[in-house]
């Protein structure tokens, strides 16, 4: 059991939780994701681990309510428990000095992009960090990535805040006055197909978390199969990041379908 310690509302329908999990804490690295589980017949939910205090022996963890499961762990209030918390899984980020890396995260993926953000601050790159939402309401987490970011450039669908447009307009604001050693980019698969397309136009290497079509988390069920260089991968024991150049993302977006 797994105590909540603090709550926060980003929007109506996404929240950010502090949970004790201490050893958790101790042992995270970037990219890493935890499962969670609310009830003994609760439905498993993959999630990135959004940050971690060591001290306080906590994790945090940011969850959009989409359906029945992530709505009851929604509901939760400061001072319930999580049935389950199991982790840290998943491959963690590989981090060194690249130059200069944009990292671009769209809605929810802003979260698990952070403590790559920071990773990635900490190891001595340049950090640009590309941030983008459908309206102002749903940028999220904004003035923690502008603390380890040496630029933060937000996009809205709307223009309601920073430039208005897609975050490819982003990203490409930044190719056109400076080299890129590296992109990492993180949100909806459709998202992040069209910055794979934009980034291989320009011969940037990138590389793409694809914790979105995850469900089990430990590799049984199967249902996080993707074609990653011509080679079926699992996104939850091979992953969740690979080099986008190389993701099928025509394919995986067919079978994210399936949960529509």
């Amino acid at each position: 059991m797994n105590k909540i310690v603090d709550k926060e509302y980003f929007s109506e329908n996404v929240v950010k939780f502090e949970v004790e999990a201490p050893l958790i804490a101790r042992s995270r690295k970037a990219g890493h994701f935890v499962i969670v589980r609310v009830g003994e017949k609760g439905e498993r939910i993959p999630l990135t681990i959004a940050a971690s205090d060591v001290a306080k022996g906590t994790i945090t963890i940011v969850i959009q309510a989409v359906g029945a499961s992530s709505k009851k762990i929604c509901d939760l209030n400061i001072g319930d428990y999580i049935t389950d918390v199991v982790g840290p899984l998943g491959q963690a980020t590989h981090i060194e000095n690249y130059g200069t890396v944009i990292c671009a995260g769209g809605g929810v993926g802003i979260a698990p992009m952070l403590p790559i953000i920071e990773a990635m601050k900490k190891a001595g790159n340049k950090v640009i960090s590309v941030l983008a939402a459908r309206t102002k309401d749903l940028v999220i987490l904004e003035k923690q990535v502008a603390e380890y970011s040496d630029e933060v450039i937000v996009m809205t669908d709307d223009g309601s805040y920073g430039y208005k447009g897609l975050i490819t307009n982003g990203i490409e604001m930044v190719v056109n006055r400076e080299k890129v050693d590296l992109c990492v980019t993180i949100g909806p698969a459709i998202m992040m197909k069209f910055v794979s397309l934009l980034t291989q136009k320009y011969n940037i290497p990138t590389m793409a978390s694809l914790n979105t079509i995850m469900v089990d988390g430990t590799g049984m069920c199967g249902a996080c199969r993707v074609t990653v260089g011509g080679k079926t991968k699992f996104v939850c024991v091979d992953g969740p990041e690979f080099n986008a150049h190389e993701v099928d993302f025509d394919e995986m977006l067919m079978r994210l379908k399936a949960y529509n």
